[in-house]
């Protein structure tokens, strides 16, 4: 138990570091705009770079893992996220380049993937070693980070710090740190003696059903990063305080469903839980577009953020339910969901942009059906030794 315990503690600075990288970049956005001088489609378009990055990379990531080990993996992530910060700041600030600003970006989206991924699984072992549910809680942790992150990152962009000191810092930072967490990762099991030959994780109906769950899911919590806010401000003429506000309430809605939901994960099961929350989901988002009144706009909020909180990192548990797979398994989905806050954005602004922003809204609270349809996929197949149902 000692060393699974140190395991544990391991992945969850590895979540928040990971969070706090994002957030780091994300502060400094506006700077890159302005250093660039580009506008906000240009901007749109370089920060693609990022999503291609990651595209390639998660696919990857399992074969990577399977190959070497998690901690191998998160180190790999660890590096390439630390040049890319570093490139993307040396192209504004030294090169004024888009071209040497988007190698970095792409290298950033390369590291984030494979680093995502690798945590997920190593998350899901301990996660088995101590045969509780604790996923939920390492993904509260990468929230934990990006707050971290923002809250360094508001005091440095106030000062005009220069961008290679903030983001290559920031970057070397976080390598040194992975490099010495990863030390306490599990060792990579043993494969077995006699493997069999196996299809892709890629046809396997089970992979793909937890796959579209965890896209449903995604789509609904990245929806609200995205559009809460503007939904708010648009719909309710609401100042821009209050948009920003009604974002916050979600993300601390929904980090206090990942810290608290492994216990009712743990007592009534993954399936019955997640119907619970998907349908919490929808009636949030139902209750934030047809609320009218503050206080009920405001409830719908925390329920939409709660219903979106154990959706995601259930998935990856379930996907890795199956140690001699999981890196595969864990790679699958994590594409398959990252394709939501890729997709998702640009199509509900488009809906919002013929029905309004608030009403939009409606077309993500659908995605629940889908979801609750694929949910009985996440009923767990490890041993009855765990406390799963």
């Amino acid at each position: 138990m000692p060393v699974v315990t140190a395991a544990r503690n391991a992945v969850a600075l590895t979540f928040a570091l990971n969070g706090f990288c994002f957030a780091t970049l994300v502060s400094r956005i506006p700077d890159l705009r302005s250093g660039l001088e580009l506008d906000n489609g240009s901007l749109g378009l370089l920060l693609l770079a990022i999503a291609a990055g990651s595209v390639l990379a998660l696919p990857s990531s399992g074969r990577l893992i399977e190959r070497t080990s998690a901690a191998a993996v998160v180190r790999l992530g660890g590096v390439l996220t630390a040049i890319g910060l570093w490139t993307a700041s040396v192209g504004v600030a030294a090169q004024d380049s888009v071209a040497v600003t988007a190698a970095g970006f792409f290298a950033y989206g390369l590291g984030s993937g494979v680093w995502d991924v690798a945590m997920n699984v190593e998350g899901a072992e301990v996660e088995r070693r101590l045969g509780r549910t604790i996923m939920p809680r390492f993904h509260a942790g990468w929230s934990f980070g990006s707050i971290a992150g923002a809250a360094v990152g508001i005091p440095m962009a106030a000062v005009h710090a220069p961008l290679p000191v903030h983001l290559g810092g920031v970057g070397v930072l976080a390598l040194v740190l992975v490099v010495v967490v990863g030390r306490a990762f599990l060792p990579p099991s043993a494969p077995p003696e006699a493997p069999e030959v196996v299809r892709s994780a890629w046809r396997e109906p089970r992979t793909l059903a937890v796959g579209v769950m965890v896209l449903a899911f995604a789509t609904v919590e990245g929806s609200a990063n995205d559009w809460l806010s503007l939904a708010i401000i648009d719909g309710y003429g609401a100042r821009h305080w209050v948009g920003v506000l009604g974002f916050a309430v979600f993300v601390t809605a929904m980090t206090t469903g990942r810290m608290v939901g492994p216990v009712a994960l743990d007592r009534w099961g993954r399936a019955p839980v997640l119907w619970a929350t998907s349908a919490a989901a929808a009636a949030g988002i139902l209750l934030v577009v047809a609320g009218g009144h503050w206080l009920v706009v405001g409830a719908g909020i925390v329920v939409w953020g709660l219903g979106a909180s154990l959706g995601f990192p259930v998935g990856m548990s379930a996907a890795a339910d199956d140690p001699a797979r999981a890196a595969a398994r864990v790679s699958v989905v994590s594409t398959i969901g990252y394709a939501a806050f890729l997709a998702g954005p640009p199509l509900l602004g488009q809906l919002g942009d013929r029905v309004g922003t608030l009403d939009s809204l409606l077309a993500v609270a659908a995605l629940m059906v889908p979801a609750a349809l694929s949910v009985a996929a996440v009923r767990s197949t490890r041993a009855p030794s765990t406390v799963e149902r």
